[in-house]
């Protein structure tokens, strides 16, 4: 799973991947983002088809913003650059997935 740190990061592993991004923008403190954690983690060493990544959105809150993230966890999946879908709040293993299905 990606840690991502930087915008620049950001750029590279994920507007740049060759394949389908699962990005979860989370913060420490938010207990819903520490529920769906282990769902996030799993998804990322289940499949080789799609990568997943996680942005701390009190870490870089600019790119929480430039992806009007207003609240967490948002799910977000890319393809080419572009994001595709979005998820907010609570998910489940079937709604990930469907998100990663568009």
């Amino acid at each position: 799973m990606l840690e991502i740190e930087s915008k620049t990061q950001f750029e590279m592993e994920v507007l740049r991947a060759d394949k389908p991004v699962l990005v979860d923008f989370y913060a420490e403190w938010c207990g819903p983002c520490k529920a769906i954690a282990p769902l996030i983690r799993e998804l990322s060493e289940e499949s080789d088809s799609y990568y997943v990544g996680k942005v701390n959105v009190d870490e870089l809150p600019d790119l929480a913003l430039e992806y009007r993230v207003a609240s967490v966890p948002t799910l977000l999946v890319f393809k080419n650059g572009e994001c595709v879908s979005r998820g907010l709040g609570l998910m489940n293993r079937n709604e990930v997935e469907a998100l990663l299905q568009n």
